[in-house]
Formats: C-alpha cells, structure tokens, sequence
C-alpha cells in the first residue's frame, strides 16, 4: 500500500476530515484522464457535513456510470427493490458528459452535469480508487458555497 492510499483511507475513515487535509491529499494525487475513469462505480464521500452528502443519503446514493465521454449517469441510486437506477432528481441528476478541464492548475477527468453549472474533478489515488471534488455555481444552485469531497471505488 502507498502512502497515498493510506492518506486516504485514513481521510475516508475519519469522523471528520478537515478540508485542508482533504486539499493537500488532492495537491499530492496524481491527475487522469478520460479514458482512465470509464465504467461503472461506487462512491462515497468523506464525513465534512456537507449538505450534498444528505441529499445523496436520502437518494441511496451508488455511484456514477462512465460508459462514454458523452454517456454518463452521474447519479445512479439503489431502489426500493435493491436494484440500481438512475436518479434524474437528486443533486444534478440526469445526465452528465467527461472532460478533461483544468482545476486547481492541473487538467484532470472532469463529470460535467447537463442539467446544472456543477462540475466534478477527478484525481487518482490508484488505477481502482479516485477522490472528487464538486464544484461550480454550489451557491446560486444549491445554496452551497463550501466544496464537497467524495470518493470512487471502481465496481469489480
């Protein structure tokens, strides 16, 4: 295990990580692209308090789907009968196309929503495991100024 990874799973497990030490894992992960991020995955977030985490909770959040560049379902939840759909509804829903965008003076995969000024940048922690950050017009969307963090885990 890298010291990357146990960075991040220490972030991933704690109660509550600051966002300074959930910057300076990003400053430190290396940037992807596109093509690296393609297929089905399973998410979470780390435990910051972000109001997006509860809308995500309540949705039964999964994961995302990145079947293309330009077929993207950015919020796929679990249904009442335990299978898995995409939720048009919750934080953006609907659909979403990748990007490779400059975030933070690096150009990294970026999911961006059709429906709404949000974007989602993504880093590498290993070829199975990604950290995100949402991003954009939060506030006049949301209400949200602050950013949200979560994780990817590449479905098996």
């Amino acid at each position: 295990m890298t010291q990357l990874t146990d960075r991040f799973r220490r972030l991933r497990d704690a109660p509550a990580p600051s966002t300074d030490d959930l910057d300076a894992l990003w400053a430190d992960l290396p940037t992807v692209g596109v093509a690296e991020i393609l297929g089905h995955w399973t998410g979470g977030d780390f435990a910051t308090g972000h109001p997006i985490s509860t809308v995500l909770s309540r949705a039964r959040w999964h994961g995302k789907w990145f079947d293309s560049a330009t077929d993207v379902t950015p919020i796929v939840c679990r249904g009442e009968d335990g299978t898995l759909q995409a939720n048009e509804r919750a934080a953006g829903g609907g659909a979403a196309s990748l990007w490779n965008v400059e975030f933070r003076g690096e150009v990294t995969a970026t999911m961006v929503y059709d429906k709404v000024p949000v974007l989602d940048h993504f880093k590498q922690v290993d070829a199975d495991t990604l950290v995100g950050i949402m991003n954009g017009k939060l506030e006049s969307t949301y209400g949200i100024t602050d950013l949200y963090y979560f994780w990817l885990e590449r479905e098996k």
